[in-house]
């Protein structure tokens, strides 16, 4: 039995924004038609550390495509050198159960983010939107960023972080790929006044207020990945159109869960799975005014779809070590 081991730089140098995309669109139209297993993600806690870590199985019946990711979130790592997030996907063939690759995931997990965000974007933000604000500048609004840099003609970006030099070296990253008037601010407030807004932090307490959003913004709430976090005001959320990716998961450990559990937003306030607004069942947005928010708790098939598509990609370039496993 053979399975084919792809590291993190193999994943860098095949896997592009524009893949990204694709196969994140595909998995949440097959979620959208009821053609997926999922699970909502298992957590092992590790409070004393300040992390946890989740088990992430998902198949998509339309690609013939299982498997499982196992990540972790530590807020505290870049204090010793290591990422926030880490990740290992390990791919199962549906027909036999047996292994087919074990991918380094942890590239790949920001990648098929950032391309959720795009996905939902291009579903709910106005079609002129032209500005971008960011709330938190690390790994992942950098992917964002990118994902929508893939879908808008942005002209203007803010970038918020408590660390200025977060923010600035953020500006110099998006400089390689976005030609625009791009720049960090030290007020939130300001990150706020745009088009798309994207909140990309590990926050326990609302870090974006209700007076800082104005009519027609759409906001990709993407930090809020486990129960108890929260980055957008409960009055915010309960005003807005809210659609999630997964209804299940985001009433547990997305951006709804809070305002859920402070009985601001009941379970059936969420208007739509972004699946159901992309394959027609449900309207995305349906004026100028309105508020939208995606909220963007990362599911098992977006991480199996985006994986199947590294390995597939792997066979025909000849990438990656077959380790032998029986």
């Amino acid at each position: 039995m053979d399975v084919l081991w792809l590291t993190e730089e193999d994943v860098a140098s095949l896997l592009t924004m524009d893949d990204s995309i694709a196969a994140v669109e595909k998995a949440f139209t097959d979620h959208g038609r009821g053609l997926t297993q999922m699970p909502p993600k298992s957590y092992l806690y590790f409070s004393q550390y300040d992390g946890d870590l989740r088990t992430m199985p998902a198949y998509l019946e339309g690609l013939e495509a299982a498997g499982v990711k196992i990540v972790n979130v530590h807020a505290r790592n870049p204090e010793i050198g290591l990422p926030t997030v880490m990740a290992l996907l390990v791919l199962n063939s549906p027909k036999t159960g047996a292994p087919v690759s074990i991918i380094g995931a942890t590239y790949l997990t920001s990648m098929r983010t950032g391309a959720a965000g795009a996905v939902a974007a291009e579903h709910l933000a106005r079609l002129d939107s032209r500005v971008v604000g960011l709330i938190g500048a690390g790994v992942q609004a950098r992917a964002q960023l990118l994902g929508l840099s893939k879908i808008f003609e942005i002209e203007r970006v803010r970038v918020y972080d408590r660390s200025i030099d977060n923010a600035k070296s953020f500006v110099e990253h998006a400089s390689k790929f976005l030609d625009c008037d791009c720049r960090f601010t030290t007020d939130a407030k300001e990150a706020c006044d745009c088009d798309i807004l994207v909140t990309a932090t590990p926050a326990r307490r609302p870090v974006v207020m209700e007076s800082w959003v104005k009519a027609g913004t759409h906001i990709n709430a993407i930090g809020a990945d486990a129960q108890g976090k929260q980055e957008l005001q409960s009055s915010l959320t309960s005003k807005a159109k809210v659609v999630v990716d997964d209804i299940v998961q985001a009433a547990h450990s997305g951006e709804v869960n809070v305002p859920i559990s402070e009985g601001a937003l009941k379970p059936e306030d969420i208007f739509a799975q972004i699946g159901e607004i992309i394959v027609g069942r449900k309207p995305g947005r349906t004026n100028e005014d309105e508020i939208t928010i995606f909220d963007s708790t990362g599911l098992g098939i977006q991480d199996v779809a985006v994986g199947s598509v590294v390995y597939e990609k792997a066979l025909k370039s000849g990438m990656g070590v077959w380790l032998k496993l029986a």
